[in-house]
């Protein structure tokens, strides 16, 4: 148990998906960490729906996994259902999405915690940082201990002054009735972090004796086999469905008919609420025109009966959430077990932090998750391993890791935050990505796998089986390319039977699994590869070749842009001096403190001329430095 007065190389204040991640990734970089928590029995926590992945978020989890984060292998322990979303479209899209056990899923994280040797698990509340001469050197708990640390990493979640608003009902309370933070809230305006006030909801939860599936729709799980994780072997294939059904216009007319007891209506909330994620008041009014809305009704777990009700989150009066549910189909004799609410909480304004995450006003803090304005805890575990990397590199002297776009959804994630902010809590879509053929679901072990092992996250024998999946999808595809096909009668009539047409004279394999309708395993049956490959590598292959000519003119894109990035842009520069640059600009400019000029080329309000204008007065200083 530590005690007032220990040090450590790292404290983490919250354990929520950001906070777990970042203690154990700077406990396993050899950092003594210590992890502090409001409450033990709530690591790992999901306030809202139970469940992890989706179009981006499962992107984000498998490179978290690729780093050598948690948050894959727990949820792949610890899931009721997995499914693959978008099947139907590219694999650019694929996603991957699972509903997890909640309870289990927390028990599974608290007890790999408590088994990583460098880390400390322990339950205090943090009023302040030990903040000296702009340097953050510790935390103050409230009972009064002191601990020190040469990083401090923040994971405060929607914790900070949270306020529940159920109706006319409003209470000081962070995420299911646990205990806020004021105190550190009301710290962080002292330090001079500025902050913003947003707002989330959660549906009510149903008893699942009380619901009738049997006017509802199945969502079962895949047959196929998935998990997050590179490293899983062993499979969960006992699944729980989930069910599907709908408002209606009897839905609608209840809740217009109440509006006027609605806080987000009414003026009792006053935060900014999640564009992509809206409460039903807010879908009846924002989307008059739609007869009816999906609503999921999801298990959160195996030994429980609660569902949560996907697509209904709510504010309205407790009394009123009930006899809304029974208008729907399925839910007409259903009790409800626990109130929808929406939840208000400080965010920092996150244009306040390097791409590190460290904050720009307090030197060896850092911040990850929602605390950042994000939404969603697959956002926040990307943060949150990201800030425990930098925050132990920065114990050891190290430059610090930061992603770059074209490499990673956590790029384009924390490039969102630090360069644009967020007027809202932000959502990670494939749509922020613009190179999102090259980010997609399959590929983040190629993309990130030899950085987590730079870093020292991925252990030597997973780095070892990681060259060898490389080397042997590099094979394959340098076999494809020598082969040639003759047009035999054998190769004519598998072509026949795949619907493509017959070869008029012989081609090489690379070029002939680039039609549609052939797959890997049709060239696999015409030409079989002397060591079988296993279906990780063979899908591999089968993408890399078929999207060749998309893959290639986005890696020029990248190459573009990179020129862009790799201009960095000096300390010495004052944006207040450089003439021609509109006043906007400036100010961003001066805010944000882009540390390249491709960086400042995506700020908000710096336009094309902004930026030739900023070359040239850089080139002109460089020249002038060099010859005083």
């Amino acid at each position: 148990m530590p005690t007032s007065g220990d040090e450590f190389d790292v404290v983490v204040i919250g354990a929520g998906h950001a906070g777990c991640e970042a203690a154990l990734a700077a406990a396993r970089m050899g950092c003594s960490t210590l992890l502090l928590t409001l409450s033990l029995d709530t690591i790992a926590y999901m306030p809202c729906n139970p469940s992890i992945g989706g179009p981006a978020k499962g992107h984000v989890v498998r490179e978290v996994d690729a780093l050598g984060g948690e948050m894959g292998r727990n949820i792949d322990k610890t899931h009721i259902q997995m499914r693959m979303l978008n099947t139907g479209k590219g694999p650019a899209v694929y996603a991957l999405r699972a509903q997890a056990d909640k309870v289990l899923y927390q028990q599974e994280m608290k007890k790999t915690l408590e088994s990583e040797p460098r880390l400390l698990l322990h339950q205090n509340m943090v009023e302040q940082l030990l903040v000296e001469d702009g340097v953050c050197r510790g935390v103050l708990t409230r009972t009064g201990a002191k601990y020190y640390a040469k990083s401090v990493v923040l994971t405060t979640g929607t914790y900070l002054r949270g306020k529940i608003i159920i109706g006319d009902l409003t209470y000081e309370s962070g995420p299911n009735n646990q205990q806020p933070s004021i105190n550190l809230a009301h710290h962080l305006h002292e330090l001079g972090l500025e902050t913003v006030r947003f707002k989330t909801g959660t549906p009510p939860r149903v008893n699942k004796l009380t619901v009738d599936t049997d006017k509802m729709e199945i969502q079962p799980g895949d047959d196929e086999p998935r998990a997050f994780s590179y490293e899983t072997t062993e499979y969960n294939t006992d699944q729980l469905p989930c069910w599907l059904t709908y408002t209606n216009e009897k839905t609608h007319e209840f809740i217009r008919d109440n509006l006027h007891r609605a806080p987000m209506y009414s003026g009792v909330i006053e935060g900014q609420g999640p564009r992509y994620c809206p409460s039903i008041e807010d879908k009846i009014v924002r989307f008059a025109d739609k007869s009816r809305h999906q609503i999921f009704l999801e298990p959160e777990g195996r030994e429980t009966l609660e569902m949560y009700v996907q697509g209904l989150s709510t504010s309205l009066p407790e009394e009123i959430q009930q006899p809304l549910l029974r208008t729907i189909d399925g839910l007409e004799n259903v009790e409800m077990m626990r109130t929808g609410y929406a939840i208000e909480y400080d965010a920092i304004i996150p244009t306040q932090l390097w791409p590190s995450l460290e904050t720009k006003r307090v030197a060896n803090l850092f911040t990850a998750g929602q605390i950042n304005g994000t939404s969603g805890y697959e956002e926040a575990a990307a943060q949150g391993i990201m800030a425990g990397i930098n925050a132990a590199r920065k114990v050891r002297g190290e430059e610090p890791v930061i992603l770059d776009r074209s490499q990673a959804y956590i790029g384009v994630l924390i490039d969102d935050l630090v360069t644009k902010g967020t007027n809202e809590p932000y959502r990670l879509l494939t749509s922020r990505a613009e190179y999102r053929l090259l980010l997609r679901h399959d590929n983040a072990d190629l993309r990130l796998t030899d950085l987590g092992y730079e870093v020292g996250l991925i252990p030597e024998e997973r780095y070892r089986r990681f060259r060898k999946k490389r080397e042997a999808i590099e094979g394959e595809i340098q076999r494809l390319r020598e082969t040639i096909l003759k047009p035999t009668p054998e190769v004519q009539a598998l072509l026949r039977k795949v619907g493509s047409s017959e070869l008029d004279h012989a081609v090489e394999l690379s070029k002939l699994i680039k039609r549609p309708e052939v797959k890997i395993e049709h060239i696999h049956q015409l030409s079989p590869p002397e060591e079988p490959v296993t279906p990780e590598v063979a899908e591999q292959v089968e993408i890399q070749l078929k999207y060749e000519g998309y893959i290639k003119k986005s890696l020029q894109q990248v190459e573009k842009m990179r020129k862009m990035e790799n201009k960095r842009i000096p300390d010495w520069v004052d944006y207040d001096q450089v003439k021609g640059i509109s006043s906007e600009a400036k100010e961003k400019l001066n805010q944000v403190r882009p540390l390249s000029l491709g960086q400042a080329s995506r700020i908000s309000g710096v336009n094309p001329s902004d930026i030739s204008i900023l070359l040239i007065h850089l080139e002109q200083g460089r020249k002038s430095r060099a010859s005083s």
